[in-house]
């Protein structure tokens, strides 16, 4: 079940704890932090975690301490990596929900103030997300009108995203009621790569899940120039194994209790499954080898994907016939369609 309600403002004060990991982000960090003390309608604590950075990132994390009583500092003297390092910041969050947000993100003005009225407003809403658009130098302006609030109940959240087989949330937005992150235990180790994906599979079987609807609640920094097109193919092969994971083990665990969780795990592998056959595609227009590791795996997922019209375009090789470009132009006008909802009603990229 979905509701979609009229945002209220905030008739409290809760407090935020805001958990700033950094490895090597010094020069980003000031402006990170500058994103949160400027958040308003919530009281603030600001952990600035640093691991251990070579590159002077912990003489400005103590710069912003020494600079706002808000701001508190832990400095590891080795390495810990970012797991570890995630866990020991959302253990020492102190406010009513904490987010956490890397060094090289930012919040969107007064993205915190919409999140927790919402869950103030509907305390069975243990997670809120909105839209983080990407950036990789200066964010674009921050559209900050609310237009809606979402809320789904835990299960039909699940059964959606299950659907889809698609992660719908980032990190920088999300912001979660701390004594549920607490007693979830934090970011699982098993799951390097989705572990924040597991999490909010977790937070969905304790509770309802939020979204504020309509503004930016925060800008996700993307590092780097595109990668090769093999680099690429390889990092969809990773994602999507890890995203398999993290689905199988939550369905064995905290989701052992859902109705109808076989049910929802097979539809997840035939979506990814769907997925890495779209990607084989690609591959296989300029690299048929960059190919075959992607169709594998979407076998070994769900069999079934040879009934679907993925495997039948696959079958069909490139789009270089009429027939062939109707159907990637099909495609195309199939893919902005799904990233016009996402965007409006954030369930799916």
């Amino acid at each position: 079940m979905v509701t979609h309600q009229r945002p209220e403002p905030l008739v409290t004060r809760p407090t935020v704890s805001v958990v700033v990991p950094c490895y090597n982000y010094g020069h980003y960090l000031r402006g990170c932090v500058g994103t949160i003390l400027d958040q308003h309608d919530v009281d603030l604590d600001v952990l600035i975690i640093d691991d251990a950075s070579p590159d002077g990132s912990v003489a400005v994390a103590h710069e912003l301490a020494a600079a706002d009583p808000r701001v508190r500092v832990i400095a590891h003297e080795v390495n810990k990596r970012h797991i570890a390092t995630y866990n020991e910041g959302l253990a020492a969050a102190k406010g009513d929900y904490v987010v956490l947000l890397s060094a090289d993100d930012l919040l969107a003005p007064g993205a915190l103030g919409r999140a927790t009225a919402l869950m103030e407003r509907n305390p069975d809403v243990g997670l809120v997300y909105g839209y983080s658009p990407l950036f990789d130098d200066v964010p674009p302006t921050a559209r900050t009108s609310v237009r809606s609030w979402s809320v789904w109940s835990g299960p039909h959240w699940l059964d959606l995203v299950s659907r889809r087989g698609r992660n719908p949330v980032a990190t920088p937005e999300v912001v979660m009621r701390t004594h549920l992150v607490q007693q979830l235990g934090g970011y699982d180790a098993r799951l390097p790569h989705s572990a924040d994906f597991f999490m909010w599979l977790q937070a969905a079987a304790h509770g309802s899940i939020g979204r504020v609807n309509g503004a930016d609640q925060a800008f996700y920094r993307v590092h780097g120039a595109n990668m090769h097109r093999s680099e690429a193919f390889a990092g969809a092969l990773k994602d999507i194994s890890e995203r398999e994971r993290a689905f199988a083990l939550f369905f064995d665990e905290d989701g052992a209790h859902v109705a109808g969780r076989e049910a929802m795990l097979a539809a997840a592998r035939l979506a990814m499954a769907e997925e890495l056959l779209r990607h084989a595609a690609d591959a296989g227009r300029g690299d048929a080898e960059a190919a075959r590791p992607l169709v594998d795996l979407a076998l070994r997922m769900s069999p079934h994907v040879r009934d679907t019209r993925a495997w039948a375009r696959l079958q069909r090789g490139p789009a270089d016939g009429p027939v062939g470009k109707v159907g990637t132009l099909a495609d195309t006008l199939a893919d902005k369609v799904r990233w016009r909802r996402f965007r409006r009603d954030g369930l799916f990229r």
